[in-house]
C-alpha cells in the first residue's frame, strides 16, 4: 500500500519494524506535494532540503534506540502563526512575510522530542481571522474534495494538507472553532483541547483567552496520540494548566454504554442544511444503538455566543496586533514621514482587510464611551455561557452538535457578506468561549460529494471520554468518509 494513505501512526509503525525509513516517507510526502501542491494551496513555507536533513537524523536516532515514539520520523505540517526556528512564521500576512522567529514553540519542542519531521508551515486565514483561509496574504487554499470550494478556516491550510495527503498529520490552531470547522470541511479529524491543556507559548496570539493549539489527523487515533505528545504544562505559558493524566489513547477503546449524550435544541433548527442535519440524527441513532442514551435539550444562551465571541475576540486582537508597528520586527513601509507616519503607512499596508475590520471593531468596544456598553457586557455573557454549559454537564456527558451550518461553501461566497461569515461559527465558538474542549470527525458527504462534519463537546479536561465516543463512533461505521 502506498505509504502516505496510512495514517500517522500506522506510517511510524512500519518506521520502527524497519520496513520504510523516514527518508523514504519524507520523500514521498513531498512528492505528493509536488503532485497536488499547485492546486491546493496549503503551504506557505516548504523546504525539502531541510526536511530530508531532519530525516537522515531521526532515522539514526531510531536505529541508536534514542526515538521509539508512535510517531516518531512521521511528517508533521505546522499551522503559521506557530513559532519555529528553522521555518519563516508568516501568520499568512505581509506584515510577517520574511519574519523567522529566534525561538520555537513548546508544541514544535515536544514534538521535535519524540522525533517528528516537520514538512512545512501551512496557509491559514491572515492572523487567523476568517473561516475560509480566503483572507490569507499567499492566496487561498482550495479543499481537495472540489477545488472550487474553500477549505474552511482559519486552519484551512492544515486541514486541506492531511485531507490532500501532503502530510500525516498537523497542528492548527482554534480560537472560535479554526480546528474543528475545516476539519469538517475537508473530511478529517481535529480536535480543540481543554483552555490550557496545550501551551500557548509561541503561539501567535489573536484571542489570547480564546486561543488553543490541537491536532489535526485522518482519524481518531492519530489524534489521540498527537495531543498526548503536545500536551503539557508549561511555566513559560502563564494559562498552563498542569493535569494529573497526559495518557489520551488510554481512551482508543469502543464503549458508549450508559454515555448520555444531549443535543442542543437551538442547533438543530432554522440555518442548519437538511443534509447536515441527517447526518446528526444518524449519528445519534448509531450511539443510540451502542448503548448511549440521546436526547435533546435546551441551551438558550449560546443564541448570545457570536456577538459575545466577536466582541471578546476583537477586543483582544487589537490588543495583541499592537505591536506590529515596524518597529521591531516585521514589514516597515518605506513611506516614512517620522514616526505616527510609519506606524500608520506600516500598518495600513501590512494588514488585510479582514484584520483591519476587526482591529477597528476591537478598539471600538475598548474606547472609553463604549467600553462598559460592549466588551464588559461581553465579558458577563461569556460567564454566563459558561454557567450554562456547566449546567448542562451536569446531565450530560457529551454534546453532539454540528461543526458548521453547511458543507464547504463555493470560494469568494463567504467573501462577499463578512456578517454571514461570522454567523458560520455558530456552532463552534461557544467552546472557545467556556474554554471547553472539542473534536470534529467526518460522519459522510452531502449529495454534491462535500465531506459533512459533526463534533462532540466535552467537559473541561474530559478529553478521554470524547476520544472513547468518537474513537467508538469511528469503529462502528469505519469513520463515515
Amino acid at each position: 500500500m502506498e505509504i502516505i494513505k496510512l495514517s500517522a501512526l500506522e506510517i511510524g509503525e512500519k518506521i520502527q519494524k524497519r520496513e520504510v525509513s523516514v527518508p523514504e516517507v519524507v520523500k514521498a510526502f513531498y512528492h505528493q506535494i509536488e503532485q497536488k501542491e499547485k492546486d491546493i494551496n496549503a503551504f506557505i513555507t516548504l523546504d525539502e532540503e531541510q526536511a530530508m536533513k531532519r530525516a537522515a537524523q531521526v532515522q539514526e536516532g531510531i536505529e541508536k534506540g534514542i526515538y521509539t515514539h508512535p510517531l516518531a520520523g512521521v511528517p508533521a505540517g505546522i499551522k503559521d502563526n506557530i513559532c519555529t526556528k528553522e521555518f519563516k512564521t508568516t501568520c499568512g500576512s505581509k506584515m510577517l512575510e520574511n519574519f523567522t522567529p529566534f525561538y520555537e514553540a513548546n508544541v514544535i519542542e515536544s514534538l521535535k522530542s519524540i522525533g517528528a519531521v516537520l514538512i512545512g508551515k501551512t496557509n491559514m486565514d491572515e492572523f487567523a481571522m476568517g473561516s475560509t483561509t480566503e483572507t490569507s496574504y499567499f492566496g487561498v487554499t482550495k479543499n481537495p474534495h472540489n477545488t472550487d470550494h474553500v477549505p474552511g478556516g482559519s486552519s484551512g491550510g492544515s486541514c486541506a494538507a492531511v485531507a490532500a495527503k501532503e502530510c500525516a498529520y498537523s497542528l492548527g490552531s482554534d480560537t472560535g472553532g479554526s480546528i474543528r470547522q475545516p476539519s469538517s470541511f475537508c473530511g478529517v479529524v481535529g480536535m480543540k483541547p481543554t483552555y490550557g491543556t496545550v501551551s500557548r507559548y509561541g503561539l501567535v496570539a489573536y484571542g489570547s483567552s480564546l486561543d488553543q493549539i490541537g491536532p489535526i489527523g485522518t482519524n481518531v487515533s492519530d489524534v489521540a496520540a498527537i495531543l498526548e505528545v503536545i500536551a503539557s504544562y508549561d511555566k513559560k505559558d502563564s494559562t498552563s494548566i498542569q493535569r494529573k493524566d497526559y495518557q489520551f489513547m488510554k481512551a482508543l477503546h469502543e464503549d458508549v454504554k450508559g454515555m448520555r449524550i444531549g443535543i442542543p435544541k437551538g442547533y438543530v433548527g432554522d440555518g442548519l442544511d437538511d443534509e447536515v442535519k441527517e447526518a446528526l440524527y444518524n449519528m445519534a441513532k448509531t450511539y443510540e444503538k451502542a448503548g448511549a442514551k440521546v436526547e435533546e435539550f435546551d441551551l438558550d444562551l449560546v443564541k448570545y455566543a457570536i456577538p459575545t465571541y466577536y466582541t471578546v475576540a476583537s477586543a483582544e486582537a487589537s490588543s495583541n496586533l499592537a505591536r506590529f508597528d515596524g518597529v521591531k520586527y516585521g514589514y516597515r513601509t518605506e513611506k516614512s514621514s517620522g514616526l505616527e507616519g510609519m506606524y500608520n503607512h506600516t500598518r495600513t499596508e501590512g494588514f488585510g482587510q479582514e484584520v483591519k475590520r476587526r482591529i477597528m471593531l476591537g478598539s471600538y468596544v475598548l474606547s472609553s464611551g463604549y467600553y462598559e456598553a460592549y466588551y464588559l457586557k461581553a465579558l458577563k455573557a461569556k460567564a454566563l455561557i459558561k454557567k450554562s454549559f456547566d449546567e448542562a454537564f451536569s446531565t450530560y456527558d457529551i454534546i453532539l452538535a454540528p461543526a458548521a451550518p453547511t458543507t464547504a461553501p463555493a470560494i469568494g461566497e463567504s467573501l462577499k457578506d463578512p456578517l454571514k461569515m461570522y454567523l458560520g461559527d455558530i456552532y463552534t465558538i461557544s467552546a472557545n468561549l467556556a474554554g471547553l474542549p472539542g473534536i470534529s470527525m467526518p460522519v459522510g458527504r452531502d449529495t454534491k460529494g462535500l465531506p459533512i462534519g459533526i463534533q462532540l463537546i466535552g467537559n473541561c479536561f474530559e478529553e478521554s471520554k470524547l476520544i472513547q465516543a468518537a474513537y467508538t463512533y469511528e469503529s462502528l461505521t469505519g469513520g463515515g468518509k
